[in-house]
């Protein structure tokens, strides 16, 4: 990439392989460890998603630390969930992000507030995701979910999530089909680390006109993969890896779970548009992901 910002919507438009990279803000106000390791991206990557109070876990607000990384920048990802506002809510903040220079969104309906740090908070719901991508096409022609014209049109590209091997292979094809007749323009997918399941998804994907950047989450440790098998729909991380994490010993685990980073993305990438990288606290980490698997 050069150093000009160049949106996610024309790398992917002009057929340029996508990276995108995965934030999640402060359960606080201090900013300066997220905003530090973020101006290494920029000019390597063409999107930074924010997530929105992702696990149900109250962190500050998406749309304020997407401003922040647009500043710096970057080409921000808004990520919007359906629990926590109702219907005027998401809109009056699509219409704000969209204000404040934000074009990209990624419409997921979130986790239960069960799972998070504020079980008794009520969930809302009041839409799911399909919906909320419903209500970006809206906005985009300038009306809003009760017909009423707006002053000043939105024009989001619309996201959504993919998860591939979860679903049985129709209720796969119900959900995507639903997605891209909602106006979804481009997929995310859930971590990906059996490529040969990949590749399979990607032959069904291409069925559909949206494009598909594939998840890479790096692992940190053994035990972070172990979790992960045993806590997290979808995610299946090869025994093979959690042994080879396991023998580089507790001090180089995390550059063995570099090293499968870049050899997912590396075989991953003849069949999708682009990769979401997902490094968690391996922020510092991600430039020597992309020039490692060949990505500038």
């Amino acid at each position: 990439m050069s150093d000009e910002r160049q949106t996610l919507r024309q790398a992917l438009e002009q057929g340029e392989f996508a990276i995108t990279v995965e934030v999640n803000p402060p359960k606080g106000t201090n900013v300066s460890n997220l905003l530090e390791t973020s101006k290494a991206w920029v000019g390597r990557v063409h999107g930074v998603n924010v997530t929105d109070n992702t696990a149900a876990v109250m962190q500050a607000s998406s749309v304020a630390v997407s401003r922040l990384l647009y500043e710096q920048g970057h080409d921000p990802v808004l990520q919007v969930t359906c629990r926590d506002r109702n219907r005027i809510g998401i809109q009056s903040d699509l219409l704000g992000a969209h204000v404040l220079g934000i074009r990209n969104v990624l419409c997921l309906t979130g986790d239960s507030p069960k799972v998070g740090d504020h079980k008794d908070a009520k969930p809302v719901y009041d839409m799911d995701s399909v919906q909320v991508m419903r209500t970006v096409g809206l906005l985009n022609e300038g009306r809003d979910l009760a017909d009423k014209s707006l002053d000043g049109a939105t024009d989001f590209f619309i996201g959504a999530a993919a998860a591939p091997g979860i679903d049985s292979h129709d209720i796969m094809h119900q959900k995507l089909s639903a997605k891209i007749e909602a106006g979804a323009q481009f997929f995310q997918t859930q971590a990906v680390y059996d490529v040969k399941s990949f590749q399979a998804f990607m032959s069904e994907m291409r069925r559909y006109s949206g494009k598909v950047l594939a998840g890479v989450l790096v692992l940190r440790s053994a035990k972070m993969a172990e979790y992960m098998n045993a806590n997290i729909p979808g995610i299946d991380v090869p025994e093979e890896l959690i042994a080879a994490l396991k023998n580089a010993g507790e001090a180089h685990q995390v550059d063995i779970g570099v090293d499968i980073a870049v050899q997912i993305i590396k075989a991953v990438r003849p069949y999708c548009d682009g990769v979401h990288l997902m490094p968690g606290r391996l922020g510092d980490r991600v430039p020597e992901i992309i020039r490692k698997a060949g990505l500038n």
